[in-house]
């Protein structure tokens, strides 16, 4: 196997004080469906059954009025003397009703998952905590934090009190996310507050141990630090949300012990389909193309149908009597344009010389209609 990559250790005072490898495991493929699948349905085995009374609606006397009353065939409540009497009852769409397909304490609460996928997704995760671009981008705060994975002393494991766990935590810039996570605590929308879930809070740094000598104890106080044992490492915790990238305290006998669990004897260490994800290099590389079959010449090319509605040629093969028509329409059409310049001019210079009389007309009409008597000179016949 090919030397992996070395990883600071770093004592309780944020001194380097050696380096170890980084683990295999730490190099399994990052497959965020798989993560987001499993811990989807894992986070569903921790719910509670839940259902509505089972004589909820129908704690009531009602019977149908059947038919020939003109009213709808929903039981009625009987009696009489008030007006719940022949009120509708029991159906969904009643007042008072039970609901429509009444939940049952006996639904399908539980997933089950696959073994294979969940040590998938539990290695894929694992990967994803040794990326400072993933672990940022989940929103921790890691500025000051030397190196990602961040690896301490096997003295963290020995920890017992909350304020020393601070001050270590302080050391190597991990305290920075410890209160990110209590800024975010505000009371939960909705009726979860009255149900013993009344605050909500941002997830900060997982403290991963090997043996609790006391770090259990000492850290489990600070907001948003959760703790988890190497051997007994949980999807929800190292993905939560489906997300992944969790920044993650190792003691360096935690670290190491992930090469016991992973790979040889322990857990397959899953390997990715394609190590060199970029395909078109892959095909344009000599060694592909040099063993390829060289593009065949020869091949038939059609040219693409034409439209007989709308190319005269295309018509001309179907119907030659119908393209000789079209065609005549055509050169009429253009002849009837080119003349339309002459027909107007011609119009135009019938109308001039009708208004040159008109000057004429309009003398004769107003010497005609003057007041006057006509007979007075006489008539000449």
């Amino acid at each position: 196997m090919a030397a992996r990559p070395l990883v600071s250790v770093f004592s309780l005072t944020g001194d380097k004080s050696g380096e170890t490898s980084l683990p295999a495991v730490m190099t399994a493929p990052l497959r965020s469906d798989i993560v987001q699948f499993v811990h989807t349905n894992m986070n569903k085995n921790n719910r509670q059954a839940y259902a509505v009374s089972l004589y909820a609606g129908k704690q009531v006397s009602a019977s149908s009025w059947g038919t020939g009353r003109a009213v709808a065939r929903i039981p009625r409540v009987g009696g009489g003397g008030t007006s719940r009497s022949g009120q509708g009852a029991f159906g969904n769409m009643c007042r008072t009703g039970r609901m429509f397909a009444p939940t049952k304490t006996w639904r399908k609460w539980h997933r089950k998952i696959n073994t294979t996928q969940k040590r998938y997704a539990v290695a894929s995760a694992l990967a994803a905590t040794a990326v400072p671009a993933l672990v940022m981008a989940r929103g921790h705060v890691v500025d000051n934090v030397p190196e990602i994975p961040l690896v301490l002393d096997n003295a963290l494991e020995s920890t017992k009190k909350t304020s020393q766990a601070k001050e270590i935590l302080a050391a190597v810039g991990a305290f920075d996310d410890v209160e990110k996570a209590a800024d975010s605590k505000q009371i939960r929308a909705g009726k979860g507050k009255m149900r013993n879930r009344r605050y909500t809070l941002r997830r900060g740094p997982l403290v991963i141990y090997s043996n609790n000598d006391g770090v259990e104890q000492a850290c489990r106080n600070l907001p948003g630090v959760e703790l988890c044992c190497v051997d007994r490492l949980n999807l929800l915790q190292l993905a939560p949300g489906g997300h992944m990238g969790r920044f993650c305290v190792w003691s360096q006998s935690a670290l190491e012990a992930l090469d016991t669990i992973y790979g040889g004897d322990g857990k397959r260490i899953p390997t990715a389909s394609m190590t060199n994800a970029d395909l078109a290099r892959i095909i344009n590389s000599d060694e592909i193309q040099s063993v390829l079959n060289p593009a065949k010449a020869g091949q038939a090319t059609y040219a693409p149908k034409a439209n007989p509605l709308k190319s005269i040629d295309a018509l001309e093969k179907l119907d030659a009597y119908a393209a000789a028509a079209r065609r005549a329409e055509t050169k009429a059409q253009e002849a009837r344009a080119s003349n339309k310049a002459q027909l107007l001019a011609a119009k135009r210079g019938v109308k001039k010389e009708r208004k040159q009389f008109k000057a004429q007309g309009k003398a004769f009409y107003a010497a005609s209609v003057k007041q006057g008597d006509v007979c007075a000179e006489g008539f000449d016949l």
